[in-house]
């Protein structure tokens, strides 16, 4: 998988590596292992990439911003091995822009390179939260990570969430101030089927609509993908997977596409 991407945010995806294990709720439909599953391969072997794909950024010249790692996560553990290749390549490509999404944030602390220091400048780091309490574990960890620019994807959203207390942070001594330690934000539902082994869950416009709020209060851009499958139904939108704006019945407060003023909208 190169460089072709339907991801709205992104201009291309790099996958150094591929194959997952499945870790918190949200990742009960993840589509990697329904791609795998559909042609019977396990989705559960971890495998580096053939050299071809596994180089491929050296390869594009015209600046990309890239989706890294789509088909698995960059923090996994039995990458380890190849992590350090990954940096190179991403230190050695300073004209693409490498956005990496993890749920696996506890390890990241441990895999920067060496040089890492404040972040190289062209990396964004996010991570990906379902529920209250995912937010509640691993956004704090992101604070750790020195980085020019930390996103979330609170994606598929399976809950009421309370960004707030992230979005804006009080530093006590010696900075005694607020600072705003989250950059984007990314937000979308959960499709699935009517039946059958990937039954969509449930979701509700409010959870979305606190969201966006929160995110204007504290003028931090948001990006509202889809509203899934669940909000297909109830609202009789014409796109299963409620990412059409121009539907008549898509609610317009939700009509949100935000980029970070640092990377504008792709091209």
């Amino acid at each position: 998988m190169g460089k072709t991407t339907n991801i709205e945010w992104a201009t291309a995806i790099w996958n150094p590596h591929d194959g997952c294990f499945k870790v918190s709720k949200g990742c009960k439909f993840c589509y990697m292992f329904r791609h795998k599953n559909r042609f019977h391969e396990d989705p559960t072997a971890v495998k580096k990439a053939p050299p071809d794909r596994f180089n491929m950024p050296l390869k594009w010249k015209k600046p990309e911003v890239i989706f890294t790692c789509s088909m698995s996560d960059f923090f996994i553990k039995e990458a380890d091995e190849w992590r350090p290749e990954i940096w190179k390549i991403i230190k050695d490509t300073p004209h693409h822009t490498y956005l990496i999404l993890t749920k696996r944030i506890d390890r990241a602390l441990s895999q920067l390179p060496p040089d890492w220091g404040k972040g190289y400048p062209n990396v964004w780091m996010g991570v990906s939260v379902e529920s209250q309490k995912t937010a509640e574990s691993r956004i704090p960890k992101l604070f750790e990570i020195p980085a020019k620019v930390r996103f979330l994807s609170v994606e598929p959203i399976l809950e009421q969430i309370d960004l707030k207390p992230f979005l804006n942070v009080f530093v006590p001594e010696p900075l005694n101030t607020w600072v705003f330690p989250i950059h984007w934000v990314i937000v979308g539902g959960e499709t699935g089927n009517d039946n059958g082994e990937y039954i969509y869950r449930p979701s509700k416009v409010e959870w979305y609509r606190e969201i966006v709020a929160a995110c204007a209060e504290f003028e931090v851009p948001v990006f509202v993908k889809q509203l899934g499958t669940a909000l297909y139904r109830e609202l009789k939108l014409a796109d299963r997977s409620g990412a059409d704006f121009e539907d008549p019945n898509f609610p317009a407060q939700l009509k949100k596409r935000e980029f970070p003023a640092i990377l504008e909208r792709p091209e």
